[in-house]
């Protein structure tokens, strides 16, 4: 596995690279990858991906707590792409003992970390566990307070340990919005078909709502919350060693 100062070189090596050569790249450097896949950027990922090696390694993470749209989309991008998709549950435990001493929307009144700890970080974390990079759909543009300074390729110290280092890579983070969806349609792309109801960033059905024209779609996400909080733990920015 390369080193992290390996990685270094190699972000900047990549850093203006088109989302298909990091791709290549990603999928040249590591066997054990995968692509975590939820909304249109990794859609557009596992297009390019699978252009490129029609063995890309998938995953999805389900809360229990998705649209019923999204869980048909994960179905939809099964069958397009004739894919294997694994799909990550949180342990029945931990939300079993959420659920019982705050109720089911607890979020609502004391932020949603908690509840995205249990049902999002705790999986990921442990799938993650198994593999020796990923692959996000994370754009510097989504969320300029927290994603701004999205590198192409990282040492993913998150979620990776001094046992098992992790790599991450972010191949769209310099694209934009309207370039994801003018690939989308180029390509016939599967979407979500709640973005057709004004729903631009999906997540949980509780803490996700359509946004106005002009509204950021970081605003349909927690949108009781602070700007700066609208993380679930999936991306949170870490320390570089």
């Amino acid at each position: 596995m390369p080193t992290a100062i390996d990685i270094s070189s190699l972000n900047e090596e990549l850093a203006t690279a088109k989302p298909r050569k990091i791709l290549t790249a990603a999928l040249s450097q590591y066997d054990n990858i995968a692509i975590s896949f939820s909304g249109a950027e990794d859609v557009v990922l596992i297009d390019m991906a699978y252009k490129i090696n029609k063995n890309v390694k998938v995953f999805s993470l389900d809360t229990g707590r998705l649209h019923p749209e999204t869980y048909q989309f994960i179905d939809t991008v099964r069958k397009h792409y004739g894919i294997s998709i694994d799909v990550i549950y949180p342990e029945p435990a931990p939300v079993e003992a959420l659920v019982k001493a705050k109720g089911l929307f607890s979020f609502y009144e004391d932020g949603h970390q908690e509840c995205c700890g249990v049902r999002k970080v705790a999986p990921l974390r442990r799938h993650l566990g198994t593999l020796d990079a990923w692959i996000t759909g994370q754009r510097k543009d989504q969320s300029p307070s927290t994603r701004s300074e999205v590198p192409v390729v990282q040492v993913d110290n998150a979620f990776g340990t001094a046992d098992h280092p992790l790599v991450k890579f972010n191949p769209l983070a310099a694209w934009s919005s309207a370039e994801v969806w003018a690939y989308i349609r180029a390509f016939e792309v599967p979407y979500n078909p709640l973005h057709e109801r004004g729903f631009v960033s999906i997540g949980c059905e509780p803490c996700t709502r359509s946004t106005l024209p002009n509204q950021h779609e970081r605003e349909g996400r927690w949108w009781w919350e602070e700007a700066t909080q609208k993380e679930c733990g999936l991306h949170a920015p870490a320390k570089e060693e």
